[in-house]
């Protein structure tokens, strides 16, 4: 069967579930009750592209991941070059450089799945999403105050976005995402680990 585009219905459920889980999960609902299995083809997949079934959970797992760390990769680069501490700018440079290179396999896996490289979430305030008045409110902070919101906003980005990848491992149709869901939660708990050692981390975290 070749990767398909879910219809418009499919996708917001699964967008709805993965909400949800973003927030904390709730109770009685799980991936396999709310996102089906399979679907119909709509369409060819690209050139070249490897034929896999795609279920509406890898749909709405790729299409929220991506601007995910779009998103969080604009913050990072502002920490990267104004946070105060030494050691928190250290930390925004080198999980800049993994969030890019995560986002070259994402967008390699929209390709194959034949969706579009737009932010379908564009506009949304989405749980763990870096947002542009979050970005604002970054440019008009300075010193410590700016180092304790990309802390903050880092680690609800870095805490979200495994949650949702964890659905992606136990309910998604596709080899490849899932295997990609699987590298990003392992390194969100390293990242986690390290962000929550960082100086300031414990006044700006709680």
């Amino acid at each position: 069967m070749d990767p398909i585009d879910p219809p418009p219905f499919r996708r917001a459920a699964a967008l709805v579930l993965l909400g949800a889980l973003a927030l904390g999960g709730t109770a009685g609902c799980s991936p396999a009750d709310s996102a089906p299995r399979t679907a119909q083809a709509r369409k060819s997949p690209p050139a070249g592209a490897p034929t896999a079934t795609s279920t509406a959970t890898d749909v709405g797992w790729v299409q929220l991941m991506t601007p995910m760390n779009q998103q969080a990769v604009k913050l990072l680069a502002l920490a990267a070059e104004r946070a105060a501490e030494p050691r928190v700018r250290d930390f925004a440079v080198r999980l800049r450089t993994g969030q890019e290179a995560e986002l070259v396999r994402l967008r390699v896996l929209l390709n194959h799945m034949g969706l579009p490289g737009t932010d379908v979430h564009a506009g949304h305030d989405m749980p763990g999403m870096v947002t542009v008045r979050d970005l604002e409110a970054a440019r008009a902070s300075e010193g410590p105050a700016f180092d304790r919101l990309v802390l903050v906003q880092i680690r609800d980005h870095l805490r979200q976005s495994a949650q949702v990848s964890r659905s992606e491992i136990t309910s998604g149709g596709r080899a490849d995402a899932r295997e990609l869901a699987a590298a990003l939660v392992t390194a969100r708990a390293t990242s986690l680990a390290e962000l929550e050692r960082l100086p300031g981390a414990v006044r700006a975290l709680g």
